[in-house]
């Protein structure tokens, strides 16, 4: 039973239709990644299955329910969280504080919640949970400006979780990063709980390879192929025109970044 969907998605700004039709569906618990060249559509979708953007025709369901014209913030609560390319974060506000606001919103408690999160105790103890859970517990009272780039990304999907959602969108969760804050990126979204359906977009074919149960192909705002990963690494139609080169080349070329 598929955990989110869209049926006939479309995206259209003016004359530039940036998603084309776009019917998917994500299974519980499965990795996905989205791959494409740049202006394949990747971000727009993330932005449209999160609530960023309206889709100018289709629909989208998260566990049956139309969440089509669901605002970003109906669609946290009712269980997609997303990470973005740029870091999203409060960054004069330590860890703690960051994870502790994502709590609390996650909680309803918006309106009290500019008072010291400390007061509330067991936002605290889950500020300090999800902070495990994304390797950041020694750094639970530095300010996030502090942090290094990779750990700031890592502060980022721990936002994320704090919003305890069914499906997790990670947007190029390795943009920037160095080879050692890649590696941590890549053991932290590897060791995500299989209770959760995880939607990748990533550009390092190494780490899709690694993670992905399924892949997803974007070309022009449409689903060029989808598959397993041994199933795209063997398609001619993405060797063709994702990465340029004929039927002639290898399967493995899919696996070059």
């Amino acid at each position: 039973m598929s955990i989110l969907e869209t049926r006939n998605l479309w995206k259209s700004f003016g004359a530039l239709t940036v998603t084309n039709d776009v019917s998917l569906r994500f299974e519980s618990g499965i990795r996905y990644a989205v791959i494409g060249p740049n202006g394949a559509g990747k971000t727009t979708l993330f932005n449209l299955l999160s609530g960023g953007l309206k889709p100018s025709h289709g629909k989208i369901l998260l566990d049956d329910m139309d969440v089509t014209s669901r605002s970003q913030v109906a669609r946290t609560r009712a269980g997609i969280a997303r990470s973005f390319q740029r870091n999203n974060l409060f960054p004069e506000f330590t860890v703690r504080e960051n994870l502790g606001i994502a709590c609390g919103i996650k909680a309803g408690l918006m309106s009290t919640f500019w008072r010291s999160f400390r007061s509330f105790r067991d936002l605290d103890a889950r500020a300090e949970d999800y902070a495990g859970k994304v390797g950041l517990l020694d750094e639970l009272d530095r300010p996030a400006r502090t942090l290094s780039y990779g750990t700031q990304r890592q502060l980022e999907v721990g936002l994320a979780l704090a919003c305890e959602p069914t499906v997790l969108l990670l947007d190029e969760p390795t943009s920037g990063m160095s080879p050692e804050e890649t590696r941590r990126m890549h053991e932290l979204i590897v060791a995500l709980p299989r209770s959760l359906t995880v939607i990748v977009i990533e550009h390092d074919m190494d780490i899709v390879l690694s993670f992905a149960d399924w892949i997803i192909v974007l070309d022009y705002g449409q689903v060029l192929e989808q598959g397993t990963p041994a199933q795209v690494r063997a398609s001619s139609t993405v060797r063709e025109r994702y990465l340029g080169e004929g039927d002639a080349v290898g399967a493995n070329a899919v696996a070059q970044p």
